[in-house]
């Protein structure tokens, strides 16, 4: 399946439970292990994991693999890992704490529109 279309869904998925602040990261230039890393903020642990969930179904639904998932338990970090798009649902402090759009990001941070609509 196409990362672009991939990482497109992602971000309609998120947007439907209302994640905040998400960025697309292009992280090609970077690693092998995925072309584009998405990062969104979520206000509680219920909001963390019904993101992270949206998103397993929206991409279930379309045929694509999951191969695997981190932190339901905690809910303060959930990755969603689809191969070429991994997907952070963070909530606020833990992102401000590790700060992935800066370590990851740099110039490479796509516009959200673009990631939305192109």
């Amino acid at each position: 399946m196409d990362p672009h279309h991939i990482k497109n869904e992602v971000v309609l998925a998120l947007e439907d439970i209302k994640a905040r602040d998400i960025e697309v990261l292009d992280v090609r230039h970077m690693t092998t292990l995925c072309d584009y890393m998405i990062i969104a903020s979520a206000d509680s642990t219920r909001q963390t994991r019904a993101l992270a969930h949206n998103v397993e179904e929206r991409l279930r639904e379309m045929g694509a693999t999951i191969l695997g998932t981190e932190g339901n338990l905690s809910g303060e970090w959930i990755l969603v890992d689809l191969g070429s798009v991994v997907v952070h649902v963070m909530q606020p402090a833990v992102r401000e704490y590790y700060n992935l759009s800066e370590l990851w990001g740099g110039s490479w941070r796509l516009p959200l529109r673009v990631a939305s609509h192109g």
